[in-house]
C-alpha cells in the first residue's frame, strides 16, 4: 500500500507494535524493518532508533527514493487494514500493543537537518 510518496525530506512510516509467542514486535510497514524486544516498549525503541539510523544513512548517500516507500509484507498489511477497519472481515489474531503513523522528519528532522 503506497499512500503517500516518501522522499529524503518528507517520510511518514505507519507502524504496529503486537506480541506474538511471547516476543514484542514492531514493524516500520513503508522501510520494511522490523525489531523485536522483551517488552512493548523495548521493541517500539528499537524500531525507532533504527528508522532514524536508516532515513540518517539514505540522506547521507542521498538514496534513491524507492528505499522509503518499499512494498509492505502481505501479512503486515492485512493487520494494518484490520486494525485501521478498512478489513472488518479480517481480525488480527495477536496482541497488538499500539499502531500508528509516524512523520520521521518531523521526529527525526531537527537532529538530521545538522548531519
Amino acid at each position: 500500500m503506497k499512500k503517500s510518496r516518501n522522499t529524503l525530506d518528507k517520510t511518514t512510516v505507519r507502524y504496529i507494535v503486537f506480541k506474538e509467542q511471547g516476543d514484542w514486535y514492531a514493524v516500520g510497514l513503508e522501510l520494511n524493518i522490523v525489531e523485536v524486544g522483551s517488552t512493548a516498549q523495548e521493541a517500539m525503541l528499537l524500531l525507532f532508533e533504527a528508522m532514524q539510523g536508516y532515513l540518517e544513512s539514505a540522506r547521507k548517500m542521498k538514496a534513491r527514493t524507492n528505499i522509503l516507500n518499499q512494498s509492505t509484507d502481505k501479512e503486515y498489511e492485512a493487520a494494518w487494514s484490520s486494525l485501521s477497519g478498512t478489513n472488518k472481515a479480517s481480525r488480527a489474531t495477536t496482541s497488538v500493543f499500539t499502531s500508528g503513523t509516524l512523520n520521521l522528519a518531523t521526529v527525526f528532522g531537527g537532529a538530521l537537518a545538522t548531519a
